[in-house]
């Protein structure tokens, strides 16, 4: 099977759905400062199976609001602008990560369960070291794996291939893949991030998710979703085969100022958080 052409992968991002429209319209009124709730609350009320899925979200325990929200417009008030907006992308991808990703050994709905656990994740570890992107962290982790999705065809083909290099060499499954194929999953993942206009901060920590030393435009943000990832699969959370060997970066432990002991915290707060099925 060998290395893959760069034009047959981008090919291949170019194939999968794009943001619907719903999504970046909210993208767009949640960015303008004239903006009210009901302009927000009348886009994603066109479509009745966003509707529903940002209501389930917003009522999780992971926003911890006592009172069940009952409408968008309740929700954009209440949650503020930001958080809708990551409400609505996390929304719009749970199907597509939702899928059976073989080339990666996950079962279908477990990338969905990781993305949403690291997005989770992300937005402790910005809230703990006060970083002001909370939203835009959580969004960077939900996307994290994104790449996984559009290269699964890929790594089925050469899994074999990939594992031996893993046993072997002792490298990251990233590395393996990118040895083998000429590309990983996180560099794939910002092209479709890139195809999605999100903005440069996000496709970087897309990018560099498994090496967040190489991030230039917010190395903080990058950090925040290598950690969340590591979190999770630390607990197991839908780790597949790539969750084998996953060196954890001191260098972003240290640029975030985090402790043994706020890891672990993060943990124990990510695990309450996680008996909410709504949150999936």
């Amino acid at each position: 099977m060998g290395k893959i052409s760069l034009q047959d992968l981008l090919k291949k991002v170019d194939d999968l759905p794009a943001l619907p429209s719903v999504v970046k319209r909210v993208m767009e009124l949640t960015e303008d400062p004239n903006s009210t709730a009901r302009d927000i609350n009348e886009v994603i009320n066109q479509d009745q199976s966003m509707t529903a899925k940002v209501l389930r979200l917003a009522n999780s325990a992971f926003y911890g609001f006592p009172r069940r929200i009952s409408s968008v417009t309740d929700a954009t008030i209440m949650l503020g602008f930001q958080t809708i907006r990551s409400i609505v992308i996390a929304a719009s991808v749970s199907k597509l990560l939702s899928q059976e990703v073989e080339g990666y050994a996950l079962l279908p709905g477990e990338l969905w369960r990781h993305s949403q656990s690291a997005a989770m994740a992300a937005r402790l570890i910005a809230r703990r070291i006060k970083f002001s992107k909370a939203e835009v962290a959580y969004t960077a982790a939900l996307l994290h794996d994104i790449g996984k999705v559009v290269l699964n065809s890929y790594v089925r083909e050469t899994y074999e291939e990939v594992m031996d290099k893993v046993e072997k060499d002792k490298v990251p499954f990233s590395q393996a893949e990118e040895e083998i194929l000429g590309f990983n999953h996180a560099l794939v993942g910002s092209k479709v991030a890139e195809n999605w206009n999100l903005p440069p901060e996000l496709v970087e920590a897309i990018a560099f998710h498994h090496s967040p030393e190489l991030a230039k435009t917010d190395p903080v943000l990058t950090s925040i979703a290598h950690v969340a990832d590591f979190i999770c699969v630390t607990m197991g959370i839908g780790i597949g085969a790539d969750g084998l060997l996953y060196p954890l970066s001191p260098q972003a432990v240290n640029l975030l100022g985090l402790e043994e002991q706020d890891i672990y915290q993060i943990i124990s707060q990510l695990s309450d958080l996680l008996v909410d099925q709504d949150s999936f």
